[in-house]
């Protein structure tokens, strides 16, 4: 109950709706009841032996005679006293009439306001669901990049997209028929109650059993609930990975292989369905027949109260208000399989509703400080001091230290797996050092707000990541205010400008999921336009060329160079040609520092660099 009463958070201010549906449901229910009730005084006004003209045993026509007024405030007593006393004074037809206008008026009430309870709780569904993944959406936003590392991009879909749809459904279901549902039941049983005390009870005495049985049925949907949404996650993380790896699996005739794996999901996925859904709907017959049973009961039992009868005395049960009876007790079934119903869905909204909050639980581990500060610009030195770190037990990076001063070109080279890319994320705090600091202009970069320093860095990475927009809509990704001048000159910055206006529709142009409509240089340049348009201090670039052609590269590094211009930047490269201006080149290997210096300065050492540029001249001679 506790999942529940959270889910149930995410509806508030509830009472905004929760108030106008309570008053419009008992408005109906009042009404809905009242349709049933009518049937008694409209079979009294049909079968009345006393009405006025009745002929007697002995041919003689009858005087009207009239029953005693009620007393008390039963309805059915109040209600065939008034049908009575209308027969006699208007006649059949009339009598017929009204009564027939008066359960046509109370049905309009009643589903002219069952409308409204209807429409507010749909508000209120949607309303909780816009809350819902609104919170999930900005909660998985704010996580670490290594929570994304750890955990299947299609979990996380399937819990954003298809888990919170469940909980929309099931626990705001829930919630309607909770109030709706009991409250029609109660006017049922009051109306039973009215009519037959005696009925009444014998007929209760099936509902305990019936709620044993549905109870043993749906026993085990929230275990199944919750390895359906665990199992549906799995399948759409499989999903994910066909369709962004597609080109791989084609070209290695892997096509069969992964069918295999989906289709394996899939059926595993469709085995839990297939056995909740028996559980479901195997409720619905048993209370329909236990509700048949019942009915047949009554009828017995009813029937020999109305037979044994003895002349001249009151009938404790007139035959009118049995039809009444059965009529309203047909329909007590309704309420009550909806409840069983709910209670059955309310298991896959939970299990889903607990992935859910799970997500929402997920805390960043990097945050800001309570007095973390802004920083504004970048005016001295980016400095490492004794930074160390890794991943769970790994050391990938052991007590690094080097300066970069404003202004100046650092390159980070060396073999793959030298920490290189690990030692650039911990800049943008997408990672924390075990030990040491990361300091710039003399702070510490932890006290420093995430997004103030994070607007100090312009990125370029290997992988083009870019959006399924336009080109402009790409390159003012940082800067949605910017005009079309400004991504103009960012874009001629990049070298980008030429092809862009060569496209069908110029910067209006969109480029395909990824980008996959523009070729590698192209993706790149106008990743490279997108830092420019920032204008950041400090450059981060990620082997920003290694996966291009000798044009493409030639192009790409033409843009680089324009972007580096007067600002502080840190290169990682494998082609070692392209960064032999740098100011400063750290060599890292196995985590350390091991070689610093300029191109020449690192030649004349003849170590780990000389082997590197060795080995790449080789290789291309």
């Amino acid at each position: 109950m506790k999942t529940y009463f959270r889910l149930l958070s995410f509806a508030k201010p509830i009472e905004k709706y929760a108030i106008p549906y309570i008053l419009f449901t008992i408005i109906a229910v009042v009404f809905g009841t009242l349709n049933l009730a009518l049937v008694a005084p409209l079979l009294s006004t049909l079968f009345d032996a006393n009405k006025a003209g009745q002929p007697g045993p002995d041919g003689t026509i009858m005087p009207a005679t009239l029953p005693e007024p009620p007393t008390g405030f039963d309805l059915f007593d109040i209600m065939n006293y008034h049908a009575s006393r209308l027969n006699n004074e208007l006649g059949l037809d009339k009598t017929l009439m009204y009564v027939c206008t008066v359960i046509v008026i109370s049905v309009i009430i009643s589903n002219i306001f069952k409308y409204f309870g209807e429409r507010t709780m749909e508000n209120l569904r949607i309303h909780t669901l816009l809350n819902l993944r609104k919170t999930v959406f900005k909660n998985v936003m704010n996580l670490d990049i290594a929570y994304f590392n750890n955990e299947r991009k299609g979990d996380i879909l399937a819990k954003v997209a298809s888990d919170v749809q469940v909980v929309q459904f099931s626990v705001t279901s829930t919630l309607q028929v909770v109030f709706k549902e009991p409250l029609q039941l109660i006017a049922y049983l009051v109306m039973l109650f009215s009519i037959s005390v005696k009925l009444t009870l014998f007929s209760m005495l099936v509902i305990p059993v019936a709620g044993w049985l549905i109870s043993l049925i749906v026993k085990r949907l929230k275990a199944q609930a919750a390895a359906s949404h665990s199992t549906y996650g799995l399948m759409i993380s499989y999903l994910d990975e066909a369709l962004s790896g597609i080109k791989i699996i084609k070209a290695y005739n892997a096509i069969p292989f992964i069918r295999k794996r989906f289709d394996d999901q899939n059926q595993q996925y469709s085995n839990i369905m297939r056995s909740m859904a028996r559980r479901q709907q195997l409720a619905s017959p048993v209370s329909e027949t236990l509700g048949v049973m019942m009915v047949a009961g009554i009828v017995l039992y009813g029937g020999m109260l109305i037979a044994n009868t003895q002349p001249g005395t009151t009938p404790e049960l007139a035959p009118g208000d049995f039809i009444a009876y059965i009529a309203i007790f047909s329909q007590i079934m309704r309420p009550a399989k909806a409840i069983s119903q709910a209670f059955t869905n309310i298991h896959s909204g939970i299990a889903a509703g607990e992935r859910v909050l799970a997500l929402i639980d997920e805390k960043p581990t990097i945050v800001d400080k309570p007095d973390a500060i802004v920083i504004s610009d970048f005016r001295d030195t980016l400095e490492f001091r004794n930074v160390t770190f890794g991943y769970q037990d790994k050391k990938v990076l052991d007590n690094v230290n080097f300066t970069i001063p404003r202004g100046s070109s650092v390159a980070l080279v060396g073999p793959s797996g030298g920490g290189k890319s690990t030692l650039m994320d911990l800049i943008p705090r997408f990672t924390q050092p075990w030990s040491g600091e990361i300091r710039i202009d003399g702070h510490n970069i932890q006290d420093y707000t995430l997004e103030s320093l994070r607007s100090l860095l312009g990125t370029v990475n290997q992988e083009s990541i870019l959006f399924n927009d336009t080109i402009f809509n790409n390159i003012a990704f940082a800067q949605p205010d910017a005009t079309q001048e400004q991504v103009e000159a960012a874009a001629r910055i990049a070298n980008a400008h030429d092809f862009i206006i060569a496209s069908d529709e110029g910067y209006q142009t969109r480029i395909g999921d990824r980008g996959v409509k523009l070729s590698g240089g192209q993706r790149q340049r106008i990743c490279i336009a997108r830092a420019v348009l920032r204008n950041p201090p400090i450059m981060l670039l990620d082997e920003a060329t290694s996966a291009l052609d000798t044009e493409s590269e030639r192009l790409v590094q033409d843009a680089l160079n324009n972007l580096m211009k007067n600002r502080t930047s840190l290169v990682i490269a494998h082609r070692l040609s392209t960064i032999q201006s740098a100011d400063v080149i750290i060599v890292l290997e196995g985590g350390k520092i091991v070689e610093t210096g300029t191109h020449f300065e690192l030649l004349e050492k003849n170590g780990l660099y000389r082997k590197l540029i060795e080995m790449q001249t080789f290789g291309v001679s």
